[in-house]
């Protein structure tokens, strides 16, 4: 089922929300309101979460809260991954939970947190364990970033690609599973927090992961799960039928489903980090697929997709 909505990713990160076309975020604040006002028409009872913030800025949260940004959410959630890319240490966690939990009454989510294996898969184990004792019972959900490795073919989604150094490289080495499907020493571990840490597994469109995904998360114990429907792909040639598979086929999760990335042809410039043209095409959107998966609207289920991934 769906158990929340997120209103993008990362609107705080530069690989994600362009700073030189928003410098203030007024543009993202317009459209984060307005699509959470159209959400909420469509299933009101329906949580909405704060797009997961990243760098983990309590600054970001005032100016949101100033714009009435927060009047309109359910959640905060927060994105940290201080073993690879930032400048805190893993013990400070609660540090930077409390910084936000300063600046806002909302519930505080952890939507991202994981540990890379580029140096070694022996960091992501201890990493994971120390995550665990830090957060669980600290916050109401957490998900680990990620179940897969991003196959190299693909490319992160990053502004500049190699020339980011071993930060980019990072990206590709993120899952407790190999491109291949293969499990890293993490992997064993994480089903003794299967229970009380879910997983966020984003999935490239009509993504060949599926069916193993739904088999890995039931292997490990994981109830929650975070994932995301583009905006931009919603314009892809069978752009529904993809969807209506991807949802089917989580349907037995307990799933926080983000909305993000803007179509080039839709955006203020030809990039997925543009505020759109229009903010009413994305709030849109949020209240199609909001309609479609979560509220009276819901794709009829389909018995052969559901056998596909048994």
């Amino acid at each position: 089922m769906i158990e929340a909505v997120m209103i993008w990713n990362e609107p705080n990160n530069k690989s994600h929300w362009d700073p030189e076309i928003d410098p203030d975020w007024k543009l993202f604040a317009e459209m984060a309101i307005s699509a959470a006002d159209a959400i909420a028409a469509e299933a009101p009872r329906l949580p909405k979460v704060l797009g997961g913030i990243s760098p983990i800025d309590a600054h970001f949260i005032r100016n949101l809260a100033g714009k009435g940004v927060l009047d309109h959410m359910d959640v905060v959630a927060l994105h940290g991954f201080p073993l690879d890319w930032n400048l805190w240490q893993i013990d400070e966690w609660p540090e930077r939970i409390r910084e936000i939990e300063a600046v806002t009454s909302l519930p505080i989510w952890v939507t991202e947190v994981g540990v890379s294996t580029f140096g070694a898969e022996e960091v992501q184990d201890w990493g994971l364990q120390r995550t665990a004792d830090l957060l669980i019972g600290r916050v109401p959900r957490i998900h680990w970033y990620s179940l897969y490795d991003l196959p190299r073919a693909w490319g992160a989604t990053t502004r500049h690609k190699e020339a980011e150094g071993s930060s980019y490289y990072r990206h590709f080495y993120m899952g407790l599973l190999r491109e291949d499907g293969s499990p890293k020493i993490a992997a064993e571990q994480f089903a003794a927090y299967g229970a009380d840490m879910g997983i966020c597994q984003w999935f490239h469109f009509e993504d060949h992961r599926l069916q193993d995904t739904v088999r890995w998360l039931r292997r490990l114990g994981v109830r929650h799960l975070r994932t995301g429907l583009s905006w931009a792909d919603s314009f892809r040639p069978n752009a529904l039928a993809w969807f209506d598979r991807q949802m089917q086929a989580l349907e037995e999760f307990d799933v926080t489903l983000t909305f993000c990335f803007t179509p080039e042809h839709r955006g203020i410039a030809p990039h997925h980090t543009s505020a759109p043209l229009i903010k009413e095409e994305f709030a849109e959107f949020c209240a199609t697929m909001t309609r479609r998966y979560a509220g009276s609207g819901r794709a009829p289920r389909n018995a052969a997709i559901k056998a596909a991934v048994s």
